[in-house]
């Protein structure tokens, strides 16, 4: 039985093609979240790379996984597929309308062991944004996984962070990097009406919601409070 990285005659292409292919994909998936600070990359996106020479319908699918087993083996990258999420306020018809037009998309993670991968990979230059995903994650998680807009300000100017400030001495703009949490799908925005008019919610997304990464806040948020995970709230 043939295995399926040499099982591609089906799709009436030379080796040669299949490789510059895979390649192709692989180049566009590091640069892009390179360039996009790691915001997830939609598979429309890969498709259209293989697609704009070649009309086989399943040969997006083969090259993007063949591209998968060659981030992980030699860049040591998982490339994971993302199903978006929709905000919890959502009704079930529009879920229903939308659900097919619901781009899948991709982001690549390190697979280097914690250790391993802050010794040698990690940029202290970005550690910044990364402790601040930390905390916007762990206080959208404390409140149930949903916060009004004006309550996680509330929070955030706790530590000294203003929504009105665009030249944080650490940050820069501090609204942007809100924003960026948006693009980068680790938190989602939902407005929601009701009698007193129009309240915008900020609400964990797709990536926050992952089982290791959901996980690894509640232990931290666990011992930062020193509190078990199931009597930790934020008022």
């Amino acid at each position: 039985m043939s295995n399926l990285g040499d099982d591609f005659s089906q799709f009436d292409i030379s080796k040669e093609e299949k490789d510059k292919l895979v390649a192709e994909v692989v180049r566009y998936i590091l640069f892009k979240t390179h360039q996009n600070s790691g915001c997830p990359i939609k598979r429309e996106e890969l498709s259209q790379l293989v697609t704009k020479n070649y009309r086989h319908r399943s040969l997006p699918a083969y090259i993007i996984n063949e591209a998968k087993a060659k981030l992980s083996t030699i860049f040591g990258y998982e490339l994971r597929e993302l199903q978006r999420s929709r905000p919890s306020s959502t009704s079930h018809s529009r879920l229903s309308q939308q659900s097919g037009v619901d781009a899948k998309s991709y982001v690549i993670i390190s697979q280097l062991p914690a250790e391993v991968y802050k010794k040698y990979v990690e940029d202290v230059n970005t550690s910044h944004l990364t402790g601040f995903t930390f905390v916007a994650i762990s206080i959208v998680q404390l409140a149930g996984g949903k916060i009004a807009e004006d309550n996680l300000w509330h929070h955030l100017k706790r530590m000294g962070l203003h929504e009105t400030d665009e030249n944080h001495p650490v940050l820069g703009n501090v609204k942007q990097i809100l924003e960026t949490l948006v693009q980068q799908r680790y938190l989602q925005k939902d407005k929601v009406s009701g009698p007193e008019g129009t309240t915008l919610f900020y609400e964990l997304a797709e990536r926050a919601l992952d089982g290791t990464v959901s996980e690894r806040i509640k232990q931290y948020i666990s011992q930062i409070v020193k509190k078990d995970d199931a009597t930790v709230d934020i008022l």
